[in-house]
């Protein structure tokens, strides 16, 4: 190549080089001010920041993912859904060894009630990271929800080793009653109580097993407690109903059976018709 050939060369790389550098640092200026936006939740202008980077950009390089990885979190928090869904499924594939777009991805799928996929960014999620509490809670609530008790059970018994909760607690009393465990379900549940004595779901769930087993006098005694914490529990205002008829109680039950009806309890309509004849006259 002639040497005035090599020349010009030269001074085009020079060039590029130059404009290039030029680039980054107008993307790098972008990125920031999309950071700062974001930080103070205002997520819609930080949206356009970040699309100006990915457009100019056309994500050519491994680093330039990083901003569509925070466009991700901002779609989810605006609650355009699809549109983060769109963002984590690019940006996994190049980053599959990171734990966090996993989880949130499976924030998305538990807002879209996508069940089986949320299990199975969370499984990664709790693969990549190790055994955290707050993964384990997630996905032992989520097991028990699928009726997978059993899981449920050894995910929750985890998370109850290493933190005291009534939350936990009062869950992992539904998974033992769920196995048939109905004296472990209420040491559990009664553990949640101690635990927290406002919680109103362990007296709620307390209160239903018991009634369930026909043990209505103990069932009563949860569910007034349930009602001492939360006067508009209509699910425990009727399940106390319900105990107070079997207990041949029935003018006391029938008062709290039209209450739990008339709140919206649907099911106190066939308890009504059985027990409280005149309320359909």
């Amino acid at each position: 190549m002639p040497k005035k050939y090599l020349i010009l060369f030269s001074l085009l790389c020079v060039t590029s080089l130059a404009f290039a550098q030029d680039e980054q640092a107008r993307w790098s200026k972008w990125e920031t001010e999309a950071d700062t936006l974001m930080n103070h939740e205002q997520y819609a202008p930080a949206i356009e920041f970040y699309t100006k980077i990915i457009n100019e950009s056309k994500l050519k390089e491994k680093t330039d993912f990083k901003v569509l990885y925070k466009r991700a979190v901002c779609y989810y928090r605006t609650e355009e859904l699809e549109k983060s869904l769109t963002d984590l499924n690019r940006f996994i594939p190049e980053f599959p060894e990171n734990p966090k777009p996993r989880i949130l991805r499976a924030l998305v799928y538990r807002q879209k009630g996508d069940s089986e996929n949320q299990l199975l960014d969370l499984q990664k999620a709790i693969e990549l990271r190790g055994p955290i509490p707050e993964l384990l809670r997630w996905r032992g609530t989520l097991l028990s929800e699928k009726g997978e008790f059993q899981l449920a059970k050894k995910d929750l018994l985890t998370v109850a080793t290493l933190i005291d909760d009534a939350e936990i607690e009062t869950n992992l009393g539904l998974v033992y009653y769920s196995l048939g465990k109905s004296d472990s379900s209420l040491l559990r549940l009664n553990k949640a109580i101690v635990l927290d004595v406002n919680y109103p779901n362990s007296y709620l769930y307390a209160g239903t097993f018991c009634l369930q087993d026909e043990n209505y006098e103990l069932a009563l005694k949860y569910l007034n407690l349930a009602l001492r914490v939360d006067p508009n529990n209509n699910a425990a205002l009727f399940y106390r109903g319900v105990s107070l008829v079997e207990l041949n109680k029935t003018d006391e039950g029938c008062r709290c059976l039209r209450k739990a009806f008339a709140a919206g309890e649907d099911e106190a309509a066939d308890y009504l018709k059985e027990f409280c004849f005149d309320v359909f006259k």
